[in-house]
């Protein structure tokens, strides 16, 4: 998507520090209006203290933040009424219906009578959520939590989504569902979405992709243009000795090789005329070889040094999750 001159988003050398922790390291980023931006990064990578910081719930240390021209620390209040908030875990009163959800959330926001009520219907109706208007969300299954969390946000009629990590403890299907629901939001009513992620099936549906490794911005792009960052194909190895077979590959060709979970991935100009190369260089030490286009985990890779789930690379270990 086209850069925004004028983001709905603004933030300007952001850098929040806890004790000898740096758990953002002047950070600069613009998220247009009406568009959905992933945070992809590790757990202590700086996602949810920025996430914090735009939710007015956690002040920098410098730089500055504001969301639709306001200042999230000057004008904590107008930010508020902004922001819808999704939550890593549910913050539904599981006691109460799905309706008396709902209600209290509109009492917060001044919300009564009339409006509130034809709020809630066109809430329900929108998310699918009519006939459990009664139910109490403790018996709903996640998928449809995470509905009624949708729901609630956007009750007040906010002009930005902020979630963090909001498929957490979603199956497949209910996560392209909450996709499919942002990508509606966008469509429907340009509702800007922030989400925090580290799943990249996740992030490579959005529009853009910040990646956030140890505090520190690296990218900020389109999925693809990310993608194509990295020239040719990524061959994926599997041998009983990845470590060993990786040395001798770069020794033997020249080539990078990566160890990620037992498997040995090279990046590769025209990879499926090098697989018949390294296989007779390496007879009966290799079990298969795999040949694709590059994924959202190889830019990772190739950004940070690591793959994503890497926790010995992990910055600040005493980021709040």
């Amino acid at each position: 998507m086209p850069e925004d001159t004028n983001p709905i988003i603004e933030i300007t050398s952001l850098t929040h520090r806890s004790g000898d922790r740096t758990a953002l390291d002047n950070v600069s980023l613009g998220v247009e209006r009406g568009s959905i931006v992933a945070l992809l990064g590790p757990n202590g990578g700086g996602k949810t203290t920025l996430f914090k910081i735009l939710t007015t719930l956690l002040t920098p240390t410098s730089g500055a933040a504001s969301v639709g021209g306001c200042d999230v620390v000057l004008n904590q209040a107008d930010v508020r009424r902004r922001i819808g908030i999704v939550f890593q875990y549910p913050s539904l009163d599981k006691t109460l219906s799905v309706a008396e959800n709902l209600t209290c959330q509109g009492h917060l926001y001044g919300l009564r009578g009339s409006n509130l009520r034809q709020r809630i219907a066109s809430s329900l109706d929108r998310f699918g959520l009519t006939d459990r208007a009664r139910d109490r969300v403790a018996t709903l299954s996640g998928g449809l939590q995470r509905r009624v969390e949708l729901a609630k946000s956007l009750l007040h009629q906010p002009e930005v989504l902020i979630l963090d990590e909001p498929s957490t403890g979603l199956d497949p299907g209910a996560r392209a569902t909450l996709m499919d629901q942002l990508t509606e939001l966008r469509d429907q009513d340009s509702v800007t979405s922030l989400l925090t992620t580290h799943l990249m099936d996740e992030a490579d549906r959005c529009d853009r992709v910040a990646v956030l490794d140890l505090g520190k911005l690296v990218a900020n792009d389109t999925p693809d243009a990310l993608k194509s960052r990295i020239g040719g194909d990524v061959l994926t190895i599997q041998t009983k000795s990845p470590g060993e077979l990786a040395k001798r590959a770069e020794e033997k060709f020249g080539v990078k090789a990566v160890v990620i979970d037992g498997v040995v991935h090279i990046e590769r100009e025209k990879g499926h005329e090098f697989v018949p190369d390294i296989i007779e260089a390496f007879p009966g030490e290799i079990d298969s070889v795999t040949v694709g286009r590059p994924t959202l985990d190889d830019v990772f890779l190739q950004l940070t040094g690591h793959a994503l789930g890497d926790e010995s690379q992990e910055g600040d270990k005493g980021e709040s999750r």
